[in-house]
């Protein structure tokens, strides 16, 4: 269908669904989870299309995915993979969707009875062969299988900018920003000797505008050192001031992790701004071997925070995934931080 951000789509049936499906209830690779059930005959708009992604799993880079979309504000709840609190924005394979005029519609929408069958076929596809007897079951989902249901895509394939302008994901200035921050960046740490004054000129040149610091630049620790941490003791609702990009670097060795988590610099962003905790998170899927992770240091989700995919591979990735902070990262508005006692 070629469908683009903007436009209006109605999701199939659950018999229409069903029909799509192989016996792990994927269609090219792709799973079809059990949350997604409930949104069958339901309208939504499309807010990116996934043309693109990136491999939190193995790290491999860009992924190239065919005929999927992203609809406005629907995330997996992680109700059916053990609690995982991840929040991811859910897949949508042009197959499971019929395009509409708009939000109302007199096209009729199916038929709105369950058989169940549907739901049964993601259920059993929702844990991985050979894990459900387990003392601990290892989970399917669209985040474990994105490896198997992509191919791998270079940063510098042309045709995916295209790709990205075409489908109303980014303007040409967003496409040319990120662009020119690539090939910047990659001057930068080609090995000639041009990487700190490059970095230099990039924040004297910002300074006229919003004052940014360059986003790339490494943190102050050894790598493999052990780094500081903080309790605020943060809880959802409560308002925080992102810190600035100095003192950050100052938790975070020189590959920028602190105690297994990574400050990424599309996260630069949001330094000095001040959010909303969204949620504590300490439960989440390892995307790798699909095992139900229990955190052993708690991370902080903000709320409006996404990633913006400026700086990831792919460039412009539209995932939204919510970044992760640590507490030492942030700084209380209403009051002190607490050393956490170590």
């Amino acid at each position: 269908m070629s469908l683009r951000a903007g436009d209006w789509v109605r999701v199939r049936s659950e018999d229409e669904i069903l029909a799509t499906l192989d016996g792990r209830a994927c269609l090219d690779g792709l799973p079809f989870m059990p949350q997604m059930v409930r949104y069958c005959s339901r309208r939504f708009r499309v807010s990116h299309r996934a043309h693109k992604l990136c491999d939190t799993a193995n790290e491999t880079g860009a992924r190239r995915m065919p005929n999927a979309v992203l609809l406005d504000g629907i995330r997996c709840d992680g109700s059916d993979y053990g609690g995982c609190q991840m929040e991811c924005l859910i897949l949508w394979k042009e197959s499971w969707l019929v395009k509409v005029d708009g939000e109302i519609s007199t096209e009729s929408s199916g038929p709105s009875v369950s058989d169940g069958r549907l739901l049964r076929l993601a259920m059993a596809g929702a844990r991985r062969a050979g894990g459900q007897h387990e003392a601990l079951p290892v989970y399917a989902c669209q985040a474990t299988e994105l490896p198997r249901a992509t191919t791998w895509l270079s940063v510098w394939s042309p045709g995916q900018y295209v790709d990205d302008w075409v489908s109303g994901n980014a303007t040409l200035r967003e496409i040319a920003g990120a662009l020119l921050l690539l090939m910047y960046d990659a001057f930068a740490n080609a090995g000639i000797g041009l990487g700190t004054p490059m970095r230099i000129a990039y924040e004297w040149v910002r300074r006229f505008y919003d004052g940014a610091s360059y986003p790339a630049r490494p943190g102050k620790l050894h790598r493999g050192g052990k780094t500081p941490s903080v309790s605020l003791g943060l809880a959802a609702g409560d308002t925080v001031r992102v810190k600035d990009h100095a003192r950050i670097l100052t938790t975070v060795t020189e590959d920028l992790v602190n105690r297994g988590m990574a400050f990424h610099p599309d996260m630069v962003r949001y330094c000095t701004r001040t959010f909303q905790v969204r949620r504590r998170v300490s439960r989440i899927i390892n995307e790798k071997t699909g095992e139900l992770m229990e955190l052993r240091n708690p991370c902080i989700v903000l709320d409006g925070v996404q990633c913006s995919g400026s700086l990831t591979k792919p460039l412009l990735c539209p995932r939204g995934m919510f970044p992760y902070w640590r507490e030492i990262w942030l700084d209380r508005v209403d009051g002190a931080p607490r050393p956490k006692e170590d």
